[in-house]
């Protein structure tokens, strides 16, 4: 339960997500393999969340450690920095519908969101976030098939997948643009200021 709450409750979802959405653009069903894609995704995530987990540190674990702060208050002080963290990456609509669903009041302020309905409207921004994403990048690699298709059908090559013929093409564009950096760069930039 520990290891599912933590993937989601930081940046892990939307950074895999995406990475999967870039391996399914490029017609590669299964290069780079799921443990290189989660592997990536999880050390993109300790980078990510690293400020909001040297926050926790300070202000929960160590005073814990240190006999000042009993276990609940360490939890509470640590969870601080967690919150705020989502709370920056979590749509208003997705904890509205999240406090519809608890047949719960709306939250006065964001502070007042409560961890049971604020992590599920996290998880559901993150995931329309990954998607707005993905989308963005199947659109080049949907033309170059478009392209392909009917540059194939044109020449009576009708037996002949165009996947074959397009699959170099798609992988040339992306090493040329270095889809890996721009797409690393661009989820962590997505995170920016809120460390």
């Amino acid at each position: 339960m520990a290891p599912a709450l933590l993937l989601m409750m930081t940046s892990f979802t939307k950074i895999f997500v995406v990475l999967a959405m870039t391996r399914n653009a490029l017609s590669l069903p299964s290069i780079p393999p799921n443990q290189v894609l989660a592997g990536l995704a999880l050390f993109l995530s300790i980078f990510v969340m690293w400020p909001v987990i040297n926050e926790m540190n300070t202000l929960g674990i160590q005073p814990y450690l240190n006999g000042t702060l009993d276990f609940n208050g360490a939890v509470g002080a640590a969870s601080g920095p967690l919150q705020q963290f989502m709370l920056a990456h979590t749509r208003e609509e997705d904890i509205a519908l999240m406090s519809r669903a608890a047949a719960a009041e709306n939250p006065a302020t964001p502070e007042a969101v409560p961890m049971q309905t604020l992590i599920p409207a996290f998880m559901i921004s993150e995931l329309r976030a990954a998607f707005i994403i993905g989308f963005v990048i199947f659109i080049p690699f949907l033309v170059i098939d478009l392209v392909v298709s009917a540059a194939l059908m044109s020449m009576g090559m009708m037996m002949l997948p165009p996947v074959m013929i397009s699959l170099p093409f798609k992988i040339l564009l992306f090493v040329l643009v270095d889809g890996w950096g721009l797409i690393i760069t661009s989820l962590i930039q997505s995170y920016a200021g809120t460390g």
